[in-house]
């Protein structure tokens, strides 16, 4: 073995220093990310109290039918909330200005496919204004066009390897 060749690495040389160009992440998108977290955990918690309170509060107060509809808003609030989240931790490790972009959008569609949806039903079982049952339809199509856009934007193409 030849001396130079044996040196053992520093660090600068196994991980090099990253220059302006390496940093994509502005002020601005980590605040969106870490947004999107709060989001994501704020609906987690609203789902889970919806929950608690359909449980103990609601269960004498509404119908079986509209209680099971109180419950369906909780659940599709609850796995939009962590979808959410986990959008703030794709975010994080993910260094593609394009795919943050359309996560964001996705993230975005996805809080308004909550208010939309959820809230929509959350008020049409409290207050019986059946009307409100027209507006859900349009937060189910922002669900999934938030789920379209998240797996448009992760689709392998063909120049990556």
């Amino acid at each position: 073995c030849i001396r130079d060749r044996c040196k053992p690495l520093t660090y600068s040389e196994l991980i090099p220093p990253l220059t302006n160009d390496d940093y994509i992440m502005n002020t601005g998108s980590i605040k969106m990310l870490n947004l999107t977290i709060a989001l994501g955990a704020i609906n987690a918690l609203i789902a889970v109290a919806a929950v608690a309170f359909a449980a103990h509060g609601l269960k004498n107060t509404l119908s079986p039918e509209h209680l099971d509809t109180f419950k369906t808003a909780a659940d599709y609030q609850m796995i939009h909330g962590i979808g959410l989240i986990l959008i703030g931790l794709l975010n994080k490790c993910d260094l593609k200005h394009d795919s943050k972009r359309s996560n964001n959008i996705s993230a975005w569609l996805m809080l308004a496919g909550i208010i939309l949806f959820s809230g929509s039903l959350y008020l049409l079982t409290l207050s019986g204004v059946r009307w409100l049952g027209v507006i859900t339809p349009f937060g189910g199509i922002c669900f999934l066009l938030a789920w379209l856009s998240l797996a448009l934007s992760h689709m392998p193409t063909r120049h990556q390897s």
